[in-house]
């Protein structure tokens, strides 16, 4: 049976098939890396890889529904892996003393700047699509173009 068949899988299964190749692919990427000695590289050539083979299973026949489902839940779940780093940055924040405020102000600007350039940019671009949208729409169906076809007509 074809991992891409249209017979429904539980989700338990679907999560744990999900699990399992991203484990395959991440420790097959482990074990390459070793041999080939970059072995700080594996996290990031397994995901490489993972991507290349997703992608190729999409174009090639079309991802499953388990693995949608699946991995929609895992991607969900995943944001409470962050919390213990939040929990203990937030703790060493506090241990900083006087550079506290100074750290706090860099992260704020590093965040908050590019931020704004990326919602201005966001909001420039839609707004860009809108007005291209309007003139299209204009161009097809304004009253010019219609009464220059019925002069037309009509000299013809």
């Amino acid at each position: 049976m074809s991992l891409s068949t249209a017979r429904q899988i539980s989700l338990p299964l679907a999560i744990a098939m999900t699990l399992g190749m991203v484990i395959v692919v991440r420790e097959g990427a482990w074990l390459l890396c070793r041999e080939l000695g970059y072995e700080s590289a594996s996290n990031i050539v397994g995901m490489l890889i993972l991507f290349v083979l997703l992608m190729a299973w999409r174009w090639l026949s079309g991802l499953p529904n388990w693995l949608n489902r699946a991995s929609g839940i895992l991607l969900a779940d995943s944001a409470f892996a962050f919390l213990p780093v939040s929990a203990g940055a937030g703790i060493l924040m506090l241990k900083l003393g006087d550079e506290f405020w100074g750290i706090t102000v860099t992260i704020l600007v590093c965040t908050l700047i590019p931020l704004w350039a990326m919602a201005t940019l966001a909001n420039q671009w839609l707004k860009d699509d809108d007005q291209t949208d309007s003139n299209l729409d204009n161009e097809s169906g304004s009253e010019p173009d219609s009464q220059l076809s019925k002069e037309q007509v009509i000299e013809n």
